[in-house]
């Protein structure tokens, strides 16, 4: 029997509402069938909330949550979470899609509990299928254990799916974590473009808001959104509901006895189960700056935590918008920022520089946000900074609930430099050669002054996590040591897994001015610690033999032993019994890459926000017909017609045609003036 043919048997799917009224209208067919492309569904929400205005108020949902496509497609997500792969919509089994439609009827009709392990609707594709009874005691142990239920994490990933496009449609622009399309890379970037000719830096810390926050202040945040009685019931039950914390034996024998057996005991990883993260990954992960290094969890919220985090901290971005707005003073005797608040683009090939005139005297504010810390740019005295800091303490204790004190908000100069996200930001006055097309077509060039923003990774912050990981000792001048934990993997394997975590290292740090110095002091560790572990693993006595046998990238092959009758390593690479051995990258400077200064937009937006304005502005009827309007007065003309006309003017009349026009129109503004 097909799988259509037993879900159609099942007795539950008669009584769903969605099957009863396919059946009404086609009762032959299959009703499989619902579970269309979930695609589609996710475009038209996407659409709905961009198209929508910015104050307007969705207060019915529950058209979304009984979609089943949504469900099967959050059953994959956390099927994809549990087991790292991914399954099909064809592979989702009968008596998981019967499971998946009484989830469904029980979020729909409010009968869902969270962390209702007693009584679970869904289970985990890992779980074995059992007839028997559960002891006493195995089901102590699954009541208190702190494990998440499967099917709390689809009814999270639903909600996710189904909230994320109304909340995203309505962020600022100035905050940057736990969105798509965004993440650390663009902070670091908008701060390449948009905060140089900023003196005092305000460098804020609510990473507070991200442990504990009031559900009634997430409720409050989420109404003005979404009003959907159902959806604020899972949120404000997940919120309010204790978490249940297992209390661990305080006996010193038991917690011996426990880590004994944890270290002696190996683990027989099951066919679905997922493998855990490579070492490269779980090392760089341990590099993790401080700024990202912590993420929401909000009682049974689970992923959707990160979400309600940004909602919340939504308020303090709408707040920190119109200060910037009413902030702004204007000063004609300034270089840039003379009549208005966008004229910072005075240069977009090169936002860094900024020219100095000595008269600076415009206010101006920038602000930007990633996770729970922020960044605040003040052009202007001190005070206006302290003041700054006041309303912010005022604000987040008024809103959020929470009292900061001033050190949660420090007010550092850009001379000292301000660190963020492992990147120190500071500036220098250069003196650079600016040249420039003048009248007559000559080249002026002309000696300036101004000051260049640079954004340099932070080496000491470096050397510390590779002492905290064991890769070197000391501080000022460190040294290597060998990397133990690869000490029974093969070269090939140990080469390999080194080169991954220098390339997202060198990738981590692609737009910072001292990324080839950075980069290479990576190298360098990683080199000598595998070097010195080769010493170690094949009994040769120093880093010397090691790099004079296997080269200066480690990419010849090393034999434990001298024994002639052993087969070369390339007869065995020939035959396939070995892996082709790779050579550490980044060996020379040469190699590593220079920084990326590719010019960042100052009002940029995500690919797939681009994509979903200009859908919408192509489904607008109006945008046609003025479009044939403009068609009917003016024509069509191609752009390489003008350019055309442009050069052939140029050609049989010359540049003073253009000359004296522009004399002409010159001297008729002097006469109207």
């Amino acid at each position: 029997m097909s799988l259509g043919q037993t879900i159609k048997q099942l007795p539950f799917i008669k009584s769903h509402p969605l099957f009863r009224s396919f059946s009404s209208s086609s009762s032959h067919q299959d009703p499989y069938s619902l579970l269309k492309d979930p695609i589609d569904i996710c475009t038209s929400i996407w659409v709905k909330s961009f198209s929508s205005p910015s104050n307007f108020v969705f207060s019915n949902l529950t058209g979304f949550l009984s979609k089943l496509d949504l469900w099967a497609l959050a059953y994959q997500r956390s099927c994809a979470h549990v087991t790292g792969k991914f399954p099909p919509r064809n592979a989702i089994p009968s008596h998981a899609l019967h499971s998946l439609l009484s989830l469904q009827t029980a979020v729909v009709h409010n009968r869902f509990k969270w962390n209702d392990k007693a009584h679970q609707i869904l289970r985990s594709p890992n779980d074995k299928p059992s007839t028997k009874l559960v002891s006493k005691r195995k089901l102590s142990a699954m009541m208190e254990s702190n494990d998440p239920c499967f099917q709390d994490r689809v009814v999270q990933e639903m909600l996710l799916v189904v909230l994320e496009p109304f909340f995203e449609a309505r962020f600022s622009r100035k905050s940057h974590a736990f969105r798509p399309g965004r993440n650390a890379h663009t902070v670091i970037r908008t701060i390449r473009s948009n905060f140089a000719g900023y003196l005092w830096f305000l460098r804020g810390d609510l990473s507070e808001i991200l442990d504990y926050i009031d559900a009634d202040v997430v409720i409050g945040c989420v109404e003005k959104v979404v009003r959907d009685k159902k959806v604020l019931n899972l949120i404000k039950n997940a919120l309010r509901l204790p978490v249940r914390i297992r209390e661990m034996g305080n006996s010193g024998e038991e917690s011996r006895k426990k880590k004994k057996r944890k270290s002696t005991k190996k683990k027989i990883l099951n066919e679905n189960e997922p493998k855990p993260d490579p070492y490269w990954l779980r090392t760089f992960f341990d590099f993790a700056p401080e700024e990202a290094a912590k993420i929401p969890t909000y009682g049974y919220c689970g992923i959707l935590s990160p979400l309600l985090a940004n909602v919340c901290l939504n308020e303090l971005d709408q707040m920190m918008e119109k200060k910037i707005v009413d902030f702004f003073r204007p000063n004609k005797l300034d270089s840039i920022w003379k009549h208005s608040i966008d004229d910072g683009c005075h240069n977009p090939s090169w936002p860094e520089f900024v020219p100095s005139s000595g008269k600076e005297k415009t206010r101006k504010m920038e602000y930007i946000r990633y996770g729970g810390h922020f960044l605040i740019g003040v052009r202007g005295p001190r005070e206006d900074a302290v003041q700054i800091r006041k309303e912010i303490i005022e604000f987040c204790e008024r809103k959020f609930g929470i009292r900061l004190d001033n050190s949660k908000i420090d007010i550092e100069h850009i001379t000292r430099g301000i660190q963020f996200l492992d990147h120190i930001i500071c500036r220098r006055v250069i003196y650079p050669t600016l040249r420039y097309t003048g009248s007559g077509g000559k080249i002026v060039s002309e000696k300036g002054v101004g000051t260049l923003l640079s954004v340099t990774a932070c080496l000491q912050k470096c050397i510390r996590q590779f002492r905290r990981l064991k890769f070197v000792k000391g501080d000022k001048d460190p040294e290597p040591l060998p990397c133990t934990p690869m000490l029974y993997s093969g070269q090939a394997h140990t080469n390999a897994q080194m080169n991954k975590f220098l390339e997202t290292m060198a990738d981590w740090y692609q737009y910072a001015d001292n990324r080839k110095k950075v980069v290479g002091f990576c190298a360098y560790v990683i080199r000598s610690s595998l070097a010195k572990l080769y010493a170690a693993r094949y009994r040769l006595k120093s880093r010397a033999k090691v790099y004079k046998i296997a080269s200066r990238d480690l990419s010849r092959p090393l034999r434990e032993n001298s024994n002639n009758s052993a087969p070369e390593y390339s007869d065995l690479l020939r035959m396939g019994l070995v892996d082709a051995i790779e050579g550490v990258q980044f060996a020379h400077m040469s190699s590593i890459p220079t920084c990326d200064y590719t010019p960042f937009p100052r009002n940029w937006i995500p690919d797939h926000e681009q994509v979903l304005h200009e859908y919408i502005r192509l489904q607008d009827p109006k945008f046609f017909c003025d479009l044939h309007r403009s068609i009917k007065r003016q024509g069509l003309s191609l752009p390489q017609d003008e350019i055309s006309e442009i050069v052939w003017d140029y050609k049989t009349l010359g540049i003073r045609r253009y000359q004296s026009s522009g004399e002409n129109e010159l001297n008729n503004g002097l006469q109207k003036v």
